[in-house]
């Protein structure tokens, strides 16, 4: 975390008055330093953008101007809808961006009020909210043109490029970990690595189009309204890029229909098909209007593949000797790799299952 004299620095580059400001951490964000700044009765947000994962931070907010205003401007055509993005705050100097002495660089954006983000799902209303959340993103920049937006994060969830990086890490290895279960895991890919590309096949076909993505669309990054238990946002906009939308899709279902926790190790994990039906419900009572026959045909395909990729990365991580993914204990990242790959076998074992609601509802 940067340190708070630096946080009000920034900060002060943002302000519109006099007023004093009081900052203090905001959420449970693993990437960005982020800030709520209380600036007379007003609140809004101060995040330092964590460079080692945006090399270009100037790209990542011209992307999150052009959603930005791009909502703003539907939201005044339908000022009823309970749907919002944060807006960009300009620096004092008219740039959406702000660089330190110490080259970190800062935005700001505005505050969602009398709304909240979950841990879990009390119920199947509050998941088929979460399909909302992101059928209605979709939705709304589906009007924009994938290649009018930067790719901040090139390679995100391609899965035959994170494939490849196993195999470079895996033939340059001399002294193999002497971690228990990581036979079992270097079997897994093993068996599946001919279906790595499954996608990215797809899209070289032209059977799938890049969209404008959002990159993360886990529960953590669904605001609901405090006051109606309704979602109103989906934040976090960092990650929005062009790619495909099943990469949205499929990490969604990932997250969220896991009924072992977003961040289980080796313990039990399984696919919950009562949250899966309601996210997909949701999903497309906002978005069934731009999903083609073919974004159809391969969404089983999306919810099988993004845990595989996941687990693909925790796994090469941990023989890589764990410098991306932050861990508490050696092999950490072995047993979430595990975790992932056993999720990504209950979904295998439930297939039919799954694909019977994919038919049923769609």
């Amino acid at each position: 975390m940067t340190s708070i004299a630096a946080a009000q620095e920034a900060a002060r580059q943002f302000s519109s008055t006099s007023s004093r400001l009081a900052l203090q951490p905001l959420g449970r964000g693993l990437i960005n330093d982020t800030y709520l700044v209380a600036e007379g009765g007003a609140h809004w947000v101060l995040q330092r953008i964590n460079r080692r994962v945006f090399p270009d931070p100037v790209a990542v907010m011209a992307n999150l101007r052009k959603v930005s205003d791009h909502a703003r401007r539907v939201r005044r055509g339908c000022p009823e809808s309970p749907w919002r993005l944060p807006e960009v705050i300009p620096a004092r100097t008219g740039e959406d961006i702000h660089r330190d002495e110490r080259g970190d660089y800062w935005r700001a954006i505005s505050y969602i009020d009398h709304a909240r983000s979950l841990d879990s799902f009390a119920n199947a209303e509050q998941a088929g909210q979460v399909g909302r959340a992101l059928g209605w993103f979709h939705g709304l920049v589906s009007e924009l043109p994938a290649d009018s937006l930067h790719d901040t994060l090139p390679g995100f969830h391609v899965t035959p490029l994170y494939l490849a990086g196993f195999d470079r890490v895996v033939d340059g290895l001399t002294d193999w970990p002497a971690t228990s279960g990581l036979g079992e895991a270097l079997a897994f890919v093993a068996a599946r690595r001919g279906e790595a590309d499954v996608l990215e096949s797809a899209k070289a076909q032209g059977k799938l189009q890049p969209r404008v993505m959002h990159g993360d669309p886990k529960l953590d990054n669904v605001l609901f309204d405090t006051r109606t238990g309704q979602a109103v946002s989906l934040i976090d906009l960092d990650t929005v890029k062009p790619g495909l939308l099943h990469y949205d899709l499929g990490d969604c279902f990932r997250s969220c229909c896991n009924s072992a926790g977003e961040c289980m190790g080796q313990g039990s994990a399984a696919f919950d098909r009562r949250v899966f039906r309601a996210i997909l419900e949701g999903y497309l009572r906002e978005a069934a209007h731009i999903l083609t026959r073919d974004d159809r045909d391969y969404l089983f395909e999306a919810i099988r593949l993004l845990p595989f990729e996941l687990g693909l990365r925790f796994l090469t991580d941990h023989l890589a000797g764990d410098v991306y993914f932050k861990v508490d204990e050696p092999g950490q990242n072995l047993s979430r790799a595990l975790g992932q790959f056993r999720l990504t076998l209950d979904i295998e074992q439930q297939e039919r299952a799954i694909r019977h609601i994919l038919n049923q509802i769609m």
